[in-house]
Formats: C-alpha cells, sequence, structure tokens
C-alpha cells in the first residue's frame, strides 16, 4: 500500500466528508478513495470512520489520526516548499495573517490579481487583530499595523504607511464640546482599542510638542470595526486608521478633530510591516507577496 497516497486520501475524506467529494476533488475514482481508506484501516487495526448512506465521519480515533495526518502531510509540502521557494517563481503554500479590516478593505480587493500572477501558488489567508507567533502557528507573513516588532528572530519590511484620525459623529459633537487640543480629549468618551496592556493612552504631537492623554471611556475592543460602528452611533471620539474611516468622513458620517495634530496609541508608529522568519530569506513566495502588499497600498 502507498501509505502517502492513503494518507492523502484519508485526510480529504474527512475534509469533504465523503469518498465522492474527495474523489472529486483528487480527480480520481470513488472506488481508488474508498479502497485506500479501508487499507489504511485493515493495516492500523481500527476503524477510522463512521460509515453512513449520506457521509463518511471520523471516529473518535480516527478523528487523531487525521489530525496527526494533516501535520505530516502539511510538513511534507512545506519541505517540498522549501525546495521549490528558492526559484524566480513563487510556488507552493502561503500562510498570511493580518488584521481583520485592513485584510477585508485593502487587500480583499486585489488577492484575485495576486492569484492571477502566481498560478502556482497557494494562499492561506488568515485574519485576526491579535498579534501571532510566526514559529508556533507557522505562518509566513504578518502583516502588521503601527509596531514592528523588529529583533534577531523577525525581519520586519516596511511596506507602507497609513494616519491615525481622531474622529465622532456630527451627533456626538453636537451635544458636547468639540475638542480643539489634546487636552480636551480629558472631557470625552473615548472608545479605545484594547492592546490587553496599560490604560488606553493617547500621544498627539504638533510641531512644537507632544502630549500624552491617558483618555477615558466606558468601550474597549479589539476589533476597529466596533469602534468604527460604536463613534457612528454617537457614542463618543475614537483613534481610528485614515483607510478605515476616510470615506466616512467624506460621506459626513464622521468629523475629523484635532486634524492639526499627529496622533497614535503610546508609542506606535504609522508603519504598515512585513514580519517573517530569517530562515525565510531569499524565498520568492514572500518576495512577492511583499511585492504585491506594496502595489495595492499604492493603489
Amino acid at each position: 500500500m502507498d501509505k502517502l497516497l492513503a494518507l492523502t486520501m484519508f485526510v480529504e475524506t474527512v475534509r469533504c466528508g465523503g469518498y465522492s467529494a474527495a474523489a472529486r476533488r483528487l480527480g480520481v475514482a470513488t472506488s481508488s478513495v474508498a479502497r485506500q481508506v479501508a487499507g489504511l484501516e485493515a493495516e492500523l487495526g481500527a476503524a477510522l470512520l463512521n460509515r453512513t448512506t449520506r457521509q463518511n465521519s471520523p471516529t473518535a480515533v480516527g478523528l487523531g489520526y487525521y489530525e496527526k495526518a494533516v501535520s505530516i502531510l502539511d510538513a511534507l509540502a512545506e519541505a517540498d516548499g522549501a525546495i521549490f521557494d528558492r526559484g524566480s517563481e513563487a510556488r507552493g503554500r502561503l500562510r498570511v495573517s493580518m488584521p481583520v479590516e485592513f485584510g477585508r478593505r485593502i487587500i480583499a480587493p486585489h488577492i484575485g490579481r495576486f492569484l492571477a500572477q502566481h498560478p502556482e501558488l497557494e494562499v492561506s489567508l488568515s485574519l485576526s487583530d491579535q498579534m501571532t507567533d510566526l514559529l508556533k502557528e507557522r505562518i509566513d507573513v504578518s502583516v502588521r499595523l503601527g509596531s514592528s516588532l523588529a529583533n534577531d528572530d523577525i525581519i520586519s519590511k516596511p511596506v507602507g504607511r497609513f494616519e491615525r484620525w481622531v474622529v465622532a459623529s456630527p451627533e456626538y459633537l453636537a451635544r458636547t464640546r468639540v475638542p480643539t487640543h489634546p487636552h480636551d480629549l480629558l472631557e470625552h468618551q473615548c472608545l479605545c482599542f484594547d492592546y490587553d496592556s496599560a490604560p488606553p493612552n493617547w500621544v498627539l504631537r504638533d510641531d512644537v510638542e507632544s502630549f500624552a492623554i491617558n483618555v477615558q471611556g466606558r468601550l474597549q475592543s479589539n476589533n476597529a470595526e466596533i469602534l468604527r460602528e460604536a463613534a457612528l452611533s454617537g457614542a463618543g471620539l475614537t483613534l481610528l486608521a485614515d483607510w478605515l474611516v476616510a470615506e466616512d468622513v467624506r460621506q459626513g458620517r464622521l468629523t475629523r478633530v484635532l486634524a492639526g495634530y499627529d496622533a497614535s496609541p503610546g508609542g506606535a508608529s504609522c508603519l504598515i510591516n512585513a514580519l517573517y522568519l530569517p530562515n525565510h530569506r531569499g524565498s520568492s513566495r514572500i518576495r512577492a507577496f511583499i511585492a504585491f502588499l506594496e502595489d495595492a497600498l499604492r493603489r
């Protein structure tokens, strides 16, 4: 029995929920998939699947075996990819992580073009506003806004810039005093991003000095879209990336205040960075994706 082939067919059967769907995905006969899985069960002396007329689901033993099989196949694909990855054409699987709304609004409209340009590349795109562990989560590239985290273990490549704006709805500003100085923020409900660290601190700078304001508010969230929606509903002031709120400002749904100041949470920068591990230096997959990011941000 070809063990690698049997593992592949078993994994696809679990993913697809049945022999027929797995066979269509693999481009083989249904009987071939059923035969390989049955042979694997015979060799192991254990039932890996619960078989019904409608679908095939993994048994308790089969689920554990499936997870190990996926790891094996992924590791093999990664080993193959490391060889292919040094050529001129991007090939194999690329695992990417980036913030949720940045991915939806800025990258999603262009990702089809990237795939068309690199027909031998497969992209796994994970959206999360939390920091990712590149090694533990097996991420090839992590796109982060405002913090490079560059050190000896991580390479940081700047791919673009953005601004942060303090905004609020016209309705909120109509019932409060519009802030004209950073210290005025202390009088307002401020909707803050939750960084799981120190209390919210907004830093506003002009050409002369810098003001660190310990803002106060009844809402914190680790999702920027939540803060945007809350600001639109009149709940308070918030500090968000320009690409997230610029259209709201143009349409009059939000108003920018303190526009004469550069604003950031704490000491965060306004850089957009692509992070990757040192062992990926020279990777054609990463090189292609970084070029795509730079182009998408220019657009």
